[in-house]
This record gives C-alpha cells, structure tokens and sequence, in this order.
C-alpha cells in the first residue's frame, strides 16, 4: 500500500470518526481528517 492510499484511509477514517456525537477536547477531527486529504493529495508533489 502506498503512502499516498495509507493517507487517505486516515483521512476517512478521521471524517467518519467526526461525525459520529464524540466528545472531543481542543481538537477536531473533522480537520485533522481535512488536513490528511490535502496531505495525501499533495503527498506526489511533497515527495517528487
């Protein structure tokens, strides 16, 4: 499995996890699970 898919595995992960009614203290999942997709969208320029 590439990096790229390991990524965007965590970031749905991350996204289902957000919407379910779990409480959460001083961060969010919903954006930790964003900023996973925009890492494994730019992970082909990142690692060139």
């Amino acid at each position: 499995m590439s990096a790229q898919a390991f990524l965007y595995i965590v970031a749905v992960i991350l996204l289902v996890l957000a919407a379910l009614p779990i409480p959460t203290r001083g961060f969010s999942l919903a954006l930790l699970g964003a900023a996973c997709a925009l890492l494994a969208y730019a992970w082909p320029v990142i690692s060139g």
